[in-house]
């Protein structure tokens, strides 16, 4: 199973993490959270529950992209990327 990134197409920081992710090769599925619904829905049910996104939310963020592993781990962070893939 690929890694899963959720994204908005208008966020600034979407192409940033896409740059650094193919950057060191990674493939991913890349789901936009905004122009499909279920997509939303599923990231809103991520978000509301992984202790990954307590500091985005509490920073009034959305917390994407983001970038869910197959063992369930979430990064949000571009800069964390390469300590993982590297």
């Amino acid at each position: 199973m690929k890694p899963i990134v959720y994204y908005a197409p208008w966020c600034p920081d979407t192409k940033p993490f896409f740059d650094e992710l193919n950057r060191l090769g990674v493939e991913f599925e890349a789901l936009d959270m905004v122009g499909v619904s279920a997509n939303l829905k599923a990231f809103l049910k991520l978000r509301d529950t992984h202790s990954a996104f307590n500091i985005a939310k509490q920073n009034g963020s959305i917390g994407i992209p983001a970038l869910v592993l197959e063992d369930g781990e979430v990064l949000l962070d571009k800069n964390k990327l390469a300590d993982i893939f590297a």
